[in-house]
């Protein structure tokens, strides 16, 4: 029983597309994606630095074409779910049925550009905190005017507030919490500061012409398993300004009783957190095109 993921903003680092773009078509494919969206993907993909692919208008259509690139690398596969984290789950969407891949590209470039406006209205940020009992951090956040923006779970709460709240946070772990680590990323995403971006994306989803799931399509604002494409693209459009419950992801994979996790490039998030999380479950993080024998011998015996 195989379950196929896709990661969030973050994921990205300096030059991650370029061995992809070794693949045969790869380049050609990324280039019409480009044309598409009038974001040369190529560029941040290859050569860009930390700083412009931290850009959130760039960082998330640059993630879901990595996504679509690694996983059409893998050939046929017959997972039983898929899931995203984040902006993770418009990938995911496309695995589903549910988005065609210039739709996904053109909902994602919008996402991006209006999630990237709302950040600039008030200097906001995310931070990562390790260990701790959720019991007692959740209420410790809230009382700093702070958002539990993930619940990633296997202990771990991603934060989102303003650069003040975050500092705050630094200054005042709640009890249990090993560390607080500001994340590089350009806002307080899933959190009220994004609110004018949904009603952005909501303009732009009108245009879209779901399909329903083909499979399992785990969303990330409560675990469920959504089988209507309409609700998926309303998920989608909301999810921008709500928490992120992986944890409530992860729960519903065992339920369906998941022994096989893979995460699309660029992989490593996902499969970190499923490892202390997900006991047993074998995990493969898509990074280059190098694991993409060892994914497909893990999808031979789960799928």
């Amino acid at each position: 029983m195989l379950v196929l993921v896709a990661p969030g903003q973050g994921a990205q680092t300096p030059g991650f597309l370029t061995p992809w773009l070794e693949l045969p078509g790869a380049a050609d494919r990324l280039a019409a994606w480009s044309d598409a969206i009038g974001l040369d993907l190529v560029h941040y993909g290859t050569e860009a630095d930390a700083d412009a692919i931290r850009d959130t208008a760039v960082a998330q259509p640059l993630l879901v074409a990595a996504g679509l690139l690694s996983a059409s690398a893998l050939g046929d596969v017959a997972p039983v779910a898929v899931a995203g984290h984040s902006v993770g789950e418009i990938t995911a969407a496309v695995f589903a049925g549910v988005l065609e891949e210039s739709a996904a590209l053109s909902l994602v470039r919008t996402r991006g550009l209006a999630m990237a406006e709302a950040a600039a209205v008030t200097r906001t940020g995310m931070a990562a905190l390790l260990g701790g009992d959720p019991e007692v951090t959740v209420p410790h956040l809230e009382k700093l005017g702070l958002t539990p923006a993930n619940m990633n779970g296997a202990g771990q709460i991603v934060a989102a507030g303003t650069a003040e709240q975050i500092e705050a946070l630094v200054a005042d772990m709640p009890e249990g919490v090993r560390r607080v680590v500001p994340l590089q990323v350009a806002g307080a995403f899933h959190t009220h500061h994004m609110a004018p971006a949904v009603d952005r994306l909501a303009e732009a989803a009108k245009a879209l012409a779901p399909a329903d799931p083909k499979i399992d399509y785990v969303s990330n604002r409560d675990g469920a398993r959504v089988s209507s494409g309409a609700e998926v693209l309303e998920r989608l459009v909301g999810q921008v300004a709500n928490p992120v419950r992986w944890d409530l992801c992860m729960e519903t994979f065992k339920e369906l009783g998941v022994t096989a996790l893979v995460e699309v490039c660029p992989g490593g998030t996902l499969t970190g957190i499923a490892k202390r999380a997900l006991p047993g479950v074998k995990t493969l993080a898509l990074k280059t095109p190098d694991h993409l024998d060892a994914a497909r011998a893990l999808i031979a015996d789960h799928a």
